[in-house]
């Protein structure tokens, strides 16, 4: 698992941890004090290696050592803005990392099952406020929404070229790609992110400032996603032929909010907070409106939400507040909450 000590990466290896995986973790280390990753004492989850996914030579030598049966690629550079200030990076990360994976893949010798996740801003945004399907044109006006697109065609090249599902017999590789976005949780500490950045500014007794207040956004709680990647890879294991493609993870129809409309429901649950709106004309352009059509996951994995956006925020809320009570076993029991909807 690459990424693994990022936020969505913590919970990942936490449930796979719960569901009895021997795991290696290969990432970075946590950019932020008070990171989810250490709070869960993630080291004794896995098998951690901390290494840039940019280093082919390592990257390799870890994943054959290991011979692994899954792999899910997280690592990434996730952040439209910093995106902006650091394109190459992001390029790097997120197009030739993927690359690395891929790469590194075709001198497995093993069965192995492939789930690499992108973002729900694959997509070539006309604003025309139509949920994408897994088929529409991929694009990106920002560095990070075009490096996200660039590794889902990398990600298609590999499959035609060296994965065909025509030869599986032969090469044992199934490989999808996830498409996902705005997904909240309690831990995420990620810089320019609005719900982190509302905690940050609760607990620093600062005002929050919203740059984009009417950006409608499809809010999901982190597990949404993250058990349809999981029911994924296991229908891909099962079926390579059938499920070797790109799927979108999002809440059902209806369930958005604009960036002002989170933050009230956010700071009205968790009692305490102020913000301000604070639109700037010079801001880097982000989509204004992004929804996914997730009827081939509902139809073809038989997947579908648990929660409302709602009850997203309040389970978002209940995590940091947990987190603040110093409980270090919340991640577990909001999962074991999850298999209990």
């Amino acid at each position: 698992m690459t990424g693994h000590t990022g936020f969505k990466g913590t919970w990942l290896l936490s449930w796979l941890s719960d569901l009895g995986a021997n795991v290696k973790g290969y990432a970075l280390s946590p950019e932020h004090e008070n990171d989810l990753y250490h709070f869960v004492n993630g080291d004794t989850l896995c098998n951690s290696v901390i290494a840039d996914i940019r280093d082919y030579n390592k990257l390799e030598q870890e994943i054959l050592d290991f011979e692994p049966d899954f792999i899910f690629h997280l690592a990434a550079q996730p952040l439209v803005r910093k995106s902006y200030n650091h394109p190459v990076y992001t390029f790097e990360v997120n197009v030739n990392g993927t690359i690395n994976v891929l790469q590194a893949l075709r001198k497995v010798n093993n069965r192995c099952t492939v789930v690499i996740v992108t973002t729900d801003k694959v997509y070539e945004n006309s604003e025309a406020g139509k949920p994408f399907i897994e088929e529409d044109k991929l694009g990106g006006f920002d560095p990070y929404s075009a490096s996200k697109a660039m590794a889902e065609i990398a990600v298609s090249s590999f499959r035609d070229s060296f994965f065909s599902k025509d030869s599986y017999n032969i090469h044992k590789k199934a490989i999808a790609s996830v498409r996902a976005g705005n997904v909240i949780g309690g831990g995420d500490m990620s810089s320019d992110r609005i719900i982190p950045d509302i905690v940050r500014g609760i607990r620093k007794n600062q005002v929050i400032e919203l740059r984009k207040p009417f950006s409608v956004r499809p809010w999901q709680y982190v597990l949404e996603p993250l058990s349809g990647y999981l029911m994924l890879g296991a229908k891909l294991n099962s079926n390579a032929v059938g499920f070797s493609s790109g799927w979108n993870f999002g809440p059902n129809p209806g369930e958005t909010l604009s960036v002002k409309e989170m933050t009230e429901i956010f700071i009205e649950k968790f009692g305490q907070g102020k913000f301000e709106v604070n639109v700037q004309g010079n801001d880097p352009h982000e989509a204004g409106f992004l929804m996914l059509n997730i009827d081939k996951a509902v139809k073809k994995l038989d997947w579908s939400p648990k929660y409302n956006v709602y009850e997203c925020i309040d389970l978002t809320v209940k995590g940091y507040q947990q987190i603040e009570k110093g409980n270090r076993d919340f991640v577990k029991e909001q999962i074991s909450g999850y298999y209990s909807f």
